[in-house]
């Protein structure tokens, strides 16, 4: 039975995820296959290339930078994480990927994105070359602060808009069991954005588009219903925050984004017999 690891987006609220896989690379459990959303898929990637502590680093590093998750950078380059400082001179330069030892990982790792003119998810595998970067930013561009990310003849943004966690994609793909992580506390249920009509407004040029934002929180709180089935079923088992840590989807306190770190290091810790026994179970 096939093992795989789905990850929830939630911008800087990654940053649990992120203290999760880097748990699980020091013990040395490791999937055979991965599939992120939005930041799951950007620091879900470091999982691949086994860069333990990389997530964290260079987000705490850089969280005050202008072109990080600033709205200066949104006026001057259209995208609140610019694409040349967040998809070239980061990983290129100021704290490189390792492509070497992402292409040598056997694990399969998926990205979602959302097609806006369909409205519909695109699911793409990355195979570990740097066109790769390209979908990973088409993965994170949040809608209305991003400019749309065009990757041949698809017109793309954010896959937490058409499938926050695409748990029953993995699964139909060969995934059965699956290590869920999620971004938000248990009890947790997403509600329409605030400010909908204006926003709506706004994209107004992508009535499918459109649709995919006003009934994201549907489909959001249909998956959240099926994991506990599925846990019962020993196919799923979640990770989330045990209490809640104010992170807000921008954050910029270094501060404040070691501590989720650390939580999502001590959640998992906590739990990794539970993790191990999960993953063994019927494995042959």
């Amino acid at each position: 039975m096939k093992t795989g690891l789905v990850l929830e987006g939630g911008a800087m609220r990654g940053m649990y995820t992120a203290g999760v896989l880097d748990v699980l690379m020091e013990q040395g459990i490791q999937m055979d296959g991965a599939v992120g959303v939005s930041a799951g898929a950007v620091f879900g990637s470091n999982y691949k290339s086994r860069q333990i502590g990389r997530s964290l680093r260079y987000n705490t590093k850089y969280c005050r930078d202008p072109r990080y998750g600033d709205f200066r950078s949104l006026i001057r380059s259209g995208d609140i994480y610019e694409e040349k400082f967040c998809y070239h001179e980061l990983p290129d330069k100021l704290d490189p990927f390792d492509w070497e030892t992402y292409k040598n990982n056997p694990m399969e790792f998926y990205v979602v994105c959302t097609d806006v003119d369909t409205g519909r998810a695109v699911y793409h595998k990355c195979v570990g070359n740097k066109k790769d970067l390209r979908w990973m930013q088409a993965s994170a561009s949040m809608p209305f602060v991003s400019r749309i990310v065009r990757i041949g003849h698809r017109q793309l943004l954010d896959g937490g808009i058409s499938d926050s966690i695409p748990l029953n994609w993995f699964r139909s793909i060969g995934y059965e069991k699956n290590l869920v992580v999620l971004t938000r506390p248990e009890g947790y249920r997403k509600k329409p954005p605030r400010g909908l009509p204006f926003l709506l407004h706004k994209i107004r040029r992508y009535p499918a588009l459109a649709l995919a934002v006003k009934t994201r929180h549907i489909r959001y709180n249909q998956a959240l219903d099926q994991l506990p089935e599925l846990e019962k079923a020993g196919l799923a088992l979640v990770l989330r925050p045990s209490r809640r840590i104010k992170v807000s989807k921008l954050e910029r306190h270094p501060r404040k984004l070691k501590a989720l770190y650390r939580l999502g290091r001590k959640d998992t810790e906590r739990r990794l017999l539970e993790i191990r026994r999960f993953l063994a179970q019927d494995q042959r």
